[in-house]
């Protein structure tokens, strides 16, 4: 729990010199409006802060340990593989075990390439589709996040036109997406109806976890699928925060829907910075001469035992569970709390990873999920770290494989002392 007149002493230093070398003080924008004391150690569901304090954690590093901190199996893995070397310039034992592992437990994809971020997945899955259609449309979502870079990076502007996102973003970076509502068929059919020879790809998250974790409505990933293959256009799903999360197989295994390509990230390596594109063979193995996609340190040792250890895990051992059922008592307790204090909350998604609001609207999209209070649950989520509960300001909440009885005892009960100083 935050630790008195001390707290923040170590933080605030240390706060005043990253901002002396680093612009905000932070290595990442998405961390300028997130949790702000400095972290000494993390291990299983806690952050332990260099002003000793202990965070009960939700927000598991924007969601890759899934396995939770530093977990024996994948340290061990990663320590054992990385004394024989790091780089090697070459192939490797391992990366051929965890492509076999990866493709094995997903059970749909017959090849996988491995990248170093979500980010550079996406844009190998993009370039595969424009190879292999001859085309250049790409329909996209709004709210669905597939990156930071100048072609992918889109935010809505104050009337509601989504656009560049970034000071320094080239306008004609984003010509070629046609970005649309999510959840609404009808806008998909149209979109095909009238551009239906120009389209390359659509992309989406499967699960709009992103924004809202909202779930997709009955039958609109099986229509969206059709008229894919109905166009000759390749499906995408941007798994990259739903995938091994929801299940083995992602939201793939969970819809029953499989797309062209998939991307996957974050729990993918337990937490260590790996992800990976996968897909038809025909796609995939443009690849091989014909679509360019580099990376020094693709396949890595450290990534590919990583990635071996996690999937092992998670086939041997299975959490989901065990996390589900954590998940639904926190979600549960969070709202017997609030309506105890006669506060009204919405709490939506999988007890994998959730989100929580202030606001009764029925959300189904990015339009409905902005007519909640998002700012003010913002505020909740400062007091919540202050009271030792780690969440994202963006209302999202990630559940791991190290969260059991005790975490969720001590979660709620500083849950319920952050509601009763806060309202």
């Amino acid at each position: 729990m935050p630790s008195g007149s001390h707290q923040n002493r170590r933080s605030a230093d240390l706060s005043r010199r990253a901002s002396a070398r680093t612009p905000g003080g932070v290595h990442s924008s998405v961390r300028m409006s997130g949790p702000r004391p400095f972290i000494s150690r993390a291990k299983g569901a806690w952050l332990y802060g260099v002003d000793g304090d202990s965070y009960v954690d939700y927000l598991l590093g924007q969601g890759p340990n899934f396995l939770g901190h530093a977990p024996d199996a994948l340290v061990n893995a990663v320590t054992s593989a990385i004394r024989r070397g790091l780089i090697y310039g070459g192939q490797h034992e391992l990366e051929v075990e965890a492509a076999e592992a990866v493709c094995q437990a997903l059970e749909w994809p017959a090849m996988v390439r491995f990248a170093g971020s979500g980010t550079e997945a996406v844009q190998v899955a993009l370039r595969l589709a424009r190879a292999a259609t001859g085309r250049r449309t790409v329909v996209r979502f709004e709210g669905h996040y597939h990156g930071w870079l100048d072609n992918v990076l889109v935010a809505p502007d104050g009337d509601g036109v989504w656009g560049a996102a970034s000071a320094g973003q080239l306008d004609g970076d984003l010509d070629h997406f046609t970005i649309v509502p999510w959840n609404r068929p009808d806008v998909v059919e149209e979109v095909f109806r009238d551009h239906g020879d120009q389209i390359a790809a659509v992309v989406m998250e499967p699960i709009m976890v992103n924004a809202g974790v909202i779930q997709p409505r009955a039958g609109y990933l099986e229509h969206v699928r059709r008229l894919c293959t109905e166009n000759g256009a390749v499906l995408i799903f941007d798994e990259i925060i739903s995938g091994f999360r929801f299940g083995l197989g992602g939201a793939v295994e969970r819809y029953g829907v499989v797309p062209d390509l998939a991307t996957y990230g974050k729990a993918l390596a337990g937490g260590w910075p790996v992800a990976a594109v996968a897909g038809r063979v025909e796609l995939m193995e443009l690849l091989n001469g014909q679509v360019i996609h580099a990376g020094t340190f693709n396949s890595s040792v450290a990534g590919m035992a990583a990635v071996k250890a996690t999937v092992a895990r998670l086939r041997q051992d299975p959490p989901y569970e065990a996390i589900e059922e954590h998940g639904a008592a926190l979600m549960r307790g969070i709202q017997d709390i609030a309506d105890a204090n006669h506060l009204s909350v919405r709490l939506q998604g999988l007890p994998m990873a959730f989100h929580m609001s202030f606001g009764a609207a029925e959300v189904t999209d990015y339009r409905s999920l902005q007519e909640l209070d998002l700012g003010l649950y913002a505020d909740f989520a400062e007091a919540l770290i202050h009271h030792g509960v780690w969440v994202a300001g963006r209302g999202v909440w990630y559940v791991s494989a190290s969260h059991g009885d005790e975490e969720l005892e001590a979660a709620l009960t500083r849950i319920s002392k952050t509601v009763s100083d806060w309202i």
